[in-house]
């Protein structure tokens, strides 16, 4: 996933923003963009790694748990009174949550989402800055961070709508990861070491 991003006005709305978005993925259908902190980021096409950790992970969410599905395609609106529009790589919540929801969907009842690192400069400010205080914002009880550069998973918990998530546990890739309630979900990230570029 690559994002490159610019600096937009304070002044636009998520009504424009959504009519950008739209007309993008008119234009070219695999266009997403995203709008975060006042900017607007273009989520291209992921690589066969990328890719890969989300399936995996799709696969341990389905085991653990069957009564809820990882979707990777589902937006959502985050921040303070939904004013941003994230599309995490992977968003937890009950079978059929998002049916009827739309393009970006309301985080009540999500219980985690995902986001897998990419080799980008901006991936630094986004998946480590921006995106876990819009989940936080939220009220998204659990954001996982799969960050391919430091090797590591990082559990982001206990989140505050001021301050972003209170809790954050870092483990090296290869250990064991405790998903708190409300996920409940134990991984073993032995695997992950094979889609690491």
């Amino acid at each position: 996933m690559t994002v490159m991003a610019e600096r937009t006005s304070s002044q636009m709305s998520v009504d424009v923003f959504d009519r950008i978005s739209e007309f993008a993925e008119r234009v070219d259908d695999t266009v997403r963009l995203e709008f975060i902190d006042g900017r607007i980021g273009v989520k291209k096409v992921t690589n066969g790694d990328h890719g890969s950790i989300i399936m995996w992970l799709i696969r341990q969410c389905m085991r653990a748990r069957p009564e809820l599905d990882l979707n990777p395609t589902q937006g959502l609106k985050v921040e303070a009174y939904r004013r941003g529009r994230a599309r995490p790589d992977g968003a937890l919540a009950p079978v059929g949550h998002f049916a009827g929801q739309g393009d970006w969907a309301e985080t009540r009842g999500v219980l985690m989402v995902v986001e897998v690192t990419s080799y980008d400069s901006d991936t630094h400010n986004r998946d480590r800055g921006e995106k876990p205080h819009a989940y936080a914002e939220a009220g998204i009880p659990v954001y996982l961070l799969i960050d391919r550069d430091s090797l590591s998973t990082l559990v982001h918990s206990n989140p505050d709508p001021e301050d972003g998530y209170r809790d954050i546990h870092v483990v090296k890739l290869g250990g064991k990861v405790s998903l708190p309630d409300p996920v409940g979900i134990e991984l073993d990230t032995e695997e992950l070491k094979q889609y690491i570029d």
